[in-house]
């Protein structure tokens, strides 16, 4: 368009303009103007290629860096993926293998238990029997020493008859005589000595047949407990291996699957990279090239604008345009110099045609010459280029329809799309917000669980410490009541008689009896132990009871009555202030007892119910993360697809924005166009030269 504008300048020119200025002048200005533009739309432009030219650089530089690393993270994460997802497969084994061991533990106890019971049957029947046959033993022994009376017809002489006849420890004749006894047979009647005999015999090894039963039965016992303890240390011990490795076997699997999620982000930002990577040296090698290609062009344009107003300031094409274009004169008016002037406007459309190649610039050189000869092959030309340009005018129209509905079309999908973008990053969002407060959440349970499990021991400890602190108060004080009262009562004996109490006799105990083995004595102001072993009540009874012998000088020796009333009187004092120390130390144990089993059942309630709440905010927190997986999978298409959308849509404004902003000018162009051919077309058919000339001029404005 700017080549027109030259010519349309050189070679018409509205006459209001040339009546107040040289349109020559106005020319060259224009020229100027447009070399300048040229000129600052060049550095403009190269000012952008530098920076782009820039970021080529620095992005690939950090792109290359950020996929080196990928390609060495992922072999890595697959190493450590495979290494922990063998130890969890071992770690399945093994707590397999633990439940298979404590479920054949459980049997055994099953089984030992369920067997126990049997032989404790069989121990109570056969006991039961043994004790009910010496009874009727002993009773029948009893009643023939005494003498037959009515023995016969007891439940006890039946109960004899049948073990007799029962019985596999009787001799045939024993049990045959004993038989018949108890039947009382009208033809025998053995001596009641003889049956006495036999009885005593058979108690007797029925009482040692007891000693044995009841023998194997505690040995049963014995062995039944041995068993079940083991048994249940190893089921402990199997349940406390399981518990390890589950909790070993969940953590692992938690960091497998962070591991595969970190891979799955690497990998996939590792492809993106990649593509990214190839598109940014695609392109940057595409900017380049187009970039010398505009500087070529441009070049071009700028030597064609600078030789044409070199043209137009030539010392000779001024003196003529002075002679044939005076500024007061009308350009339309000017005929004198008109050859002159379609000589030069010739020479620079011939040059301009040497560059860029048209039929229309045929056409104008065409009528400009002025000549007859072959205006047929020009007005065919004309025919041709009309429909050329009216067929392009339905394209154009077809083209700006068809950009419509792709516009809107592609508009309607790229707001669902980044609607559904925005849906999932808001989602993606709250997920990770999720994710971090259930963690956190877990962490502080964990923690929780932890400092609770370390206060209960350190109140168990601290509460075996205040129990032996009590414990040793309680024995000293007790102690010291005791050896205070023992010591007022042997005051009592010297100096209060009537209020002295004699030591009770007290029973001889294991203890005093070891005493005594010992060589000891049970004598408190003797024995090394006890209450009296101190040593101070000895020296106190020594001092009394044997004082040193007087002066003869001396005085006969009185009671310290007064003196002594208030040693009892303090050693009464601190008897109460021992009972009161006595009694705050019961009350304060018991409340510390109450405290200590209190906190213990709050704190066994708080574990369980932090325990539960650790496993579900555990189990929430594998479900968020499953589902914000999903999230950002379904955010990765849809952004892919977005992508996609504006791609089309960059693509639809690449092939559409130029046609859409200058299509009324292009349809208004045409329309000048095909008005001034068809002006020209009916010059070149007949009408005169200067006609020819002035629609040539107006086309050439167009």
């Amino acid at each position: 368009m700017r080549t027109f504008a030259v010519v349309l300048a050189i070679s018409a020119l509205p006459a209001s303009d040339a009546a107040t200025a040289n349109p020559v002048r106005k020319v060259v200005n224009m020229l100027q103007a447009l070399q300048t533009k040229i000129a600052a739309e060049g550095e403009k432009e190269k000012e952008l290629y530098d920076r782009y030219m820039c970021y080529c650089k620095t992005s690939g530089g950090d792109l290359a860096k950020g996929i080196a690393d990928a390609e060495t993270k992922v072999p890595q994460l697959n190493s450590d993926i495979a290494e922990n997802e063998g130890k969890l497969g071992q770690l399945k084994v093994d707590i397999e293998t633990h439940k298979a061991d404590r479920t054949a533990a459980k049997t055994a106890m099953a089984e030992a238990t369920a067997l126990r019971g049997k032989e404790k049957a069989k121990f109570d029947s056969e006991n039961a029997d043994l004790m009910a046959n010496l009874a009727a033993i002993a009773k029948a022994v009893g009643a023939l020493e005494k003498g037959m009376g009515g023995f016969l017809q007891t439940a006890a002489a039946s109960k004899l008859r049948n073990f007799a006849m029962d019985s596999n420890t009787i001799s045939d004749a024993d049990r045959q005589d004993l038989i018949s006894f108890l039947s009382a047979r009208s033809d025998y009647s053995p001596a009641s000595g003889e049956i006495v005999g036999i009885l005593k015999q058979l108690g007797d090894e029925m009482a040692a047949h007891k000693k044995d039963v009841i023998a194997a039965e505690q040995a049963a016992v014995t062995a039944f407990e041995g068993i079940m303890a083991a048994k249940t240390k190893e089921v402990q011990a199997l349940t406390k291996m399981i518990e390890d490795k589950l909790q070993r076997s969940a953590s692992l699997a938690v960091e497998i699957q962070q591991m595969k999620n970190d891979l799955g982000d690497t990998a996939e930002g590792l492809v993106e990279d990649q593509k990214f990577i190839a598109d940014l040296e695609k392109n940057c090698a595409g900017k380049g090239k187009l970039y010398e290609e505009n500087v070529k062009y441009r070049n071009q344009e700028l030597l064609a604008v600078a030789e044409t107003i070199k043209i137009l300031n030539d010392d000779d094409a001024l003196e003529l345009f002075k002679k044939t274009l005076p500024g007061s004169a009308s350009f339309l008016q000017i005929t004198s110099a008109a050859a002159t002037m379609k000589s030069q406007a010739l020479s620079m459309i011939n040059a301009l045609r040497q560059h860029h190649p048209s039929n229309r610039f045929d056409f104008i050189a065409l009528s400009l010459q002025g000549k007859k000869i072959g205006f047929e092959k020009v007005i065919k030309m004309i025919d041709d280029l009309v429909a050329e340009l009216k067929n392009d005018q339905i394209a154009d129209s077809d083209k700006k329809e068809y950009c419509a509905v792709q516009f809107d079309t592609n508009d309607d999908k790229k707001k669902v799309l980044e609607k559904s973008v925005s849906d999932l990053e808001t989602a993606i969002a709250d997920s990770e917000a999720g994710i971090a407060t259930t963690t956190e959440e877990i962490a502080a349970l964990e923690h929780g669980i932890k400092a609770l499990d370390k206060a209960v021991a350190e109140a168990t400890e601290q509460r075996k410490e205040e129990n032996a602190e009590y414990v040793a108060e309680m024995a000293s004080d007790s102690a010291a009541k005791e050896l205070l009262l023992f010591a007022k009562n042997r005051l009592n004996k010297f100096y209060n008689p009537k209020l002295y109490k004699p030591p009770a006799p007290r029973e001889v105990s294991d203890e005093d009896r070891g005493v005594l083995a010992a060589g000891g004595s049970l004598d408190p102001t003797k024995a090394p132990g006890g209450i009296a072993g101190t040593g101070v009540t000895a020296g106190l009874v020594q001092t009394v009871t044997a004082p040193p012998p007087a002066p003869e000088s001396f005085k006969a020796y009185a009671k310290k009555g007064e003196e002594s009333n208030g040693v009892v009187a303090m050693i009464d004092l601190l008897v109460k202030d021992l009972d009161k120390s006595i009694t705050e130390a019961e009350v304060t144990e018991k409340d510390a007892q109450e405290d200590y089993g209190t906190f213990m059942s709050d704190s066994a309630n708080k574990r369980a119910e932090d325990s539960k709440s650790l496993d579900d905010k555990t189990g929430a927190l594998a479900d968020l993360n499953g589902g914000l997986q999903d999230q950002k999978s379904g955010l990765t298409s849809t952004s892919k697809e977005l992508d996609a959308t504006n791609q089309v849509i960059h693509a639809l404004h690449l092939e559409c924005d130029w046609l859409v902003k200058y299509f009324d000018m292009r349809k208004e162009a045409r329309d000048n166009e095909i008005d001034s051919l068809g002006k020209a077309k009916a010059v070149l058919s007949g009408a005169g030269y200067s006609f020819a000339q002035t629609a040539t001029r107006k086309f050439l404005r167009h």
